[in-house]
């Protein structure tokens, strides 16, 4: 049995991000395999075997190859409790990644070795920069024909402005991969195309300045370049220093191949012994420590219809501090009531098994009537706690969205409600209209064909869509009347869910001719809490 204290302290969760096609999902999968969570890997693209990837559990996902939904894992490894989050990475997704990692307290990037950091990556860096999320870095692809790792390292230190620090080092690529050089232990762990994660790998003890023993092992073609390049990394790059990797300053950086399982259970050890342990939380002007005795967590993520057999929707929340119990009332902060959660869960991507207990790191999966908002808090009674609400990115693409089958009307309006709530996707309503067409917005033009896609399989509604040409939304404040102000003829006038007023505009010139014929107007767009700021 272990305390209360111990029990939280030996959690770990993490999200994993990337740009398409790093190897993000495949890294995942063989973390699993590692954690004796599942015994076989599905290959995303694999479709001799059509097999698909246990994280990619949206059907749409396993048709393209892609993440569209961040998906959530725990398994046991070595006594630790780990809680994967496996987000998106296409850049139309990164709304969905911004709220996981909200969740996390570090992240996994990975990085394709031949291609380094991609426009995606850099957008998530900022993301896990501005929350001093502790960053640690898996170079894939080793097995096939890569940039030069030190490129590589000094891409990574320029565009981020952290430092970085080489936990093993590459031993060529390609056919010429020979394997990975140990720094902290000295030794040699050779690469077999055969290993395919059956065994732990095989290392050999030896110090880089034993040219002979080198030589014997990966041959001198391979010998001179490591011996010169580990001599330059032990003089140039940074010293350790885990207070610095904690505070996000520092990347450990590791090399392998996923695919291959080459390098992963090495990332896994070292991870696990640098990573923290849960985080404390901000409420208000004060941190919550998760050791805590009282039980409080926050809602990130919405999902409807993950299982065609429930036909439900899940509300994930993030455990931030004490014990959960199943027997338990717990208060809705926002919603000023309360409630028993109902049928807790523990989530393995789209498979669930009823819980009755977690802990401060854990994410669990609550049966959702349609009280919960993302960002929402729920915590013991009388505890007073709310935590900070999740930012809401304001949509860059609009559609005119409509129900081609007037007798589903009603399966319509759920849908694009249900789907709005998850926040994947905004909606509005144009004053004084019908609800069988709607205004939607997306940060991502993706997400317009995953909508399409989830009405028609979810909720049995074909629609039509037409492309609208704004890029911008504003709100007007709530003592101005939007029939009474001067705008251009290509701006339109719509309402959110809430009956708030806004104004889609086609750009920045649209907005400013507003402002200035209309005296005293001042427009806002959402901020990071969704509160308004002034233009």
């Amino acid at each position: 049995m272990f305390s209360l204290e111990e029990e939280i302290n030996r959690r770990c969760t993490f999200a994993i991000i990337s740009h398409p096609d790093a190897g993000k999902t495949t890294l995942t999968e063989k973390l699993l395999l590692y954690g004796g969570a599942i015994q076989t890997a599905g290959a995303v693209k694999g479709k001799a075997a059509n097999r698909h990837a246990v994280s990619d559990w949206m059907e749409l996902e396993k048709q393209r190859g892609i993440s569209i939904t961040s998906s959530v894992m725990q398994f046991e490894y070595n006594g630790r409790c780990i809680n994967i989050l496996d987000t998106p990475g296409h850049q139309d997704f990164s709304e969905d990644t911004y709220r996981t990692l909200m969740a996390a307290d570090s992240a996994v990037m990975v990085i394709d070795a031949a291609k380094g950091i991609e426009p995606q990556t850099r957008k998530l860096f900022k993301v896990c920069a501005m929350r001093n999320i502790p960053i640690f870095t898996f170079i894939n692809k080793l097995d096939r024909e890569a940039r030069d790792p030190f490129d590589l390292i000094d891409e990574l230190e320029k565009e981020f402005g952290i430092g970085t620090y080489p936990m093993n080092w590459p031993i060529g690529c390609g056919v010429n991969f020979k394997g990975v050089y140990d720094r902290e232990n000295k030794r040699i762990l050779s690469f077999g195309d055969l290993h395919r994660g059956k065994e732990r790998l095989s290392a050999v003890e030896c110090d880089i300045n034993d040219r002979e023993k080198l030589v014997e092992l990966i041959g001198e073609y391979s010998a001179n370049p490591l011996i010169e390049q580990v001599e330059l990394l032990d003089g140039a790059c940074f010293d350790f220093d885990i207070e610095k990797v904690r505070c996000g300053k520092l990347s450990p950086v590791f090399f392998g191949s996923a695919l291959t399982n080459f390098g992963v259970e090495y990332f896994l050890e070292h991870f696990l012994a640098m990573t923290s342990t849960p985080l404390p939380r901000k409420s208000g002007d004060r941190m919550i420590d998760p050791a805590s005795e009282p039980f409080s967590a926050f809602v990130f993520k919405i999902q409807a219809n993950m299982n065609k057999a429930h036909r439900d929707r899940i509300a994930f929340m993030r455990i931030c501090s004490g014990k959960f119990e199943r027997s338990q009332e717990y208060l809705h902060v926002q919603g000023k009531k309360q409630l028993r959660l109902s049928q807790p869960q523990q989530m393995m991507a789209e498979e669930r098994s009823v819980i009755d207990e977690a802990y401060a790191g854990d994410i669990i999966g609550v049966f959702d009537p349609g009280i919960f908002s993302i960002g929402d808090t729920v915590c013991a009674k009388g505890m007073d706690v709310c935590y900070e609400g999740i930012p809401t990115f304001a949509p860059e693409h609009f559609a005119m969205v409509e129900q081609t089958d007037s007798m589903k009307r009603k399966q319509f309006e759920k849908g694009m409600n249900q789907i709005a709530q998850e926040g994947a996707i905004q909606i509005f309503f144009e004053p004084g209209s019908g609800l069988e067409r709607v205004v939607v917005g997306v940060v991502g033009v993706l997400q317009f064909e995953v909508l399409e896609y989830r009405l028609k399989n979810e909720y049995g509604v074909d629609v039509r869509r037409s492309a609208l040409p704004y890029e911008l939304v504003r709100r007007v404040p709530e003592d101005v009347d939007p029939k009474m102000l001067r705008l251009t003829s290509d701006t339109r006038w719509v309402q959110d869910f809430r009956g708030k007023n806004l104004l889609l505009f086609t750009g920045s010139w649209s907005i400013d001719w507003a402002i200035s014929h209309n005296e005293g107007l001042s427009l806002y767009e959402f901020n990071e809490n969704d509160s308004e700021l002034e233009k």
